[in-house]
């Protein structure tokens, strides 16, 4: 099926955005962030188009934008330990927005970015200025003909901390990885509980309903038990009233006989 003008231009952005993200860009730099916004727009409304793309490519669409986003999120935090990190967790597109790629863009950017953190957290392990390598080049000189220093002694060493903190990252996102699967487990069980509840209360609710049927068919057969005991009880009344009254009138009528 043929590609609808929305999913051309969104392409055609897609591949700027991308472009722009491996150039160098100044920190004011706004039109990017803009880009990646109206992407968001597009993505959405090509959704919810009546010619839209099969899943797997609306998927990868997204995968993108949502690198792009993450990307510009992390270059927005103050320490380049904090960016590294936040870099290890973009997922980059799969597959090349273009033809001409054989490579996919977003997997480049990854890793330009990530390099970029990796020199600016080693800039900061040394102590050194980024804005100002001339000045900083003619300090180390300075201090390597006052103090020699062995270089490969200096290398070994940043080796060996760009690796505990390497280590560190990876234990914190081991971290990560088992919280959420106790929270996973955690949220099973807790449905599991809820669908035993459910079951117990649905079932008590219906030993209710025929509890109380049961009652309503007692009280039934009790009331008209009772109606009946009553009108046994008055017919009994009015033949004793009845008995007493005839009694009467025969006695009143015998004892004048007898005087």
């Amino acid at each position: 099926m043929a590609a609808s003008r929305l999913e051309l231009n969104l392409v055609r952005l897609l591949s700027r955005c991308e472009a722009m993200a491996a150039e160098k860009r100044d920190p004011d730099e706004w039109r990017l962030e803009k880009y990646v916004g109206a992407l968001e727009d597009m993505l959405q409304a090509l959704k919810v188009h009546a010619s839209k793309p099969a899943s797997e490519v609306i998927n990868e669409y997204s995968w993108k934008v949502d690198f792009l986003k993450g990307m510009l999120q992390a270059e927005k935090l103050t320490t380049s330990s904090e960016k590294a990190l936040a870099n290890q967790f973009l997922a980059p597109g799969r597959v090349p927005t273009t033809a001409r790629e054989r490579v996919p863009a977003t997997k480049t950017v990854h890793l330009q970015s990530r390099a970029r953190y990796t020199s600016e957290m080693r800039s900061e392990l040394l102590g050194t200025d980024s804005a100002e390598p001339e000045m900083d080049l003619r300090k180390r000189t300075g201090v390597a003909g006052s103090q020699p220093v062995s270089e490969k002694q200096s290398a070994a060493e940043l080796d060996l901390v760009l690796q505990r903190h390497q280590n560190l990252q990876e234990k914190l996102a081991e971290e990560m990885l088992g919280l959420a699967r106790s929270l996973k487990t955690n949220t099973l069980a807790a449905q599991s509980v809820i669908k035993k509840d459910n079951q117990t209360l649905s079932h008590s609710l219906k030993m209710a309903d025929q509890n109380l049927e049961k009652l309503k068919t007692e009280s039934e057969r009790l009331e008209q038990h009772t109606q009946k005991s009553v009108n046994w009880l008055l017919w009994a009344m009015l033949i004793i009233v009845c008995f007493i009254f005839i009694s009467m009138i025969l006695f009143i009528r015998i004892m004048p006989k007898l005087k």
